[in-house]
């Protein structure tokens, strides 16, 4: 299917598919005239992709995991331990963005929010 169907049918822009398959991201070929042919697989796969940035992945975690994901034996067991890895990383950040959250509770109120936090004790 040309890009023009590949943007409708995903709700994908073509800048966006172009710069997809810029990024390795999806391959399609290229007709004698020039033209972009994506196979029909490519609309599951960018399903996928926007699942998958909206479950907190990066395009090129994406990219990174894709092949391994379709590659696996057991893609459930695989795409389960993506999940743990992730859940670990945003774990991480909600107690990163607790303690900056304390540091600026501390600071209300003031004077000088940027001077260096009295430390007691």
């Amino acid at each position: 299917m040309r890009i023009g169907e590949l943007a409708v049918r995903t709700g994908v822009s073509k800048d966006t598919l172009r710069f997809y398959e810029k990024i390795g991201l999806i391959e399609g070929d290229r007709l004698p005239n020039g033209y972009r042919d994506f196979p029909p697989e490519t609309v599951t796969w960018l399903e996928y992709v926007r699942t998958a940035q909206a479950l907190g992945f990066t395009l090129a975690e994406i990219a990174r995991h894709g092949a391994e994901l379709r590659d696996a034996p057991d893609s459930a067991e695989a795409l389960s331990a993506l999940f743990e890895d992730k859940i670990r990383i945003v774990d991480a950040r909600m107690a990163a963005l607790a303690a900056l959250r304390a540091d600026l509770t501390a600071r209300v109120g003031t004077g000088c929010p940027l001077r260096a936090a009295e430390r007691t004790g």
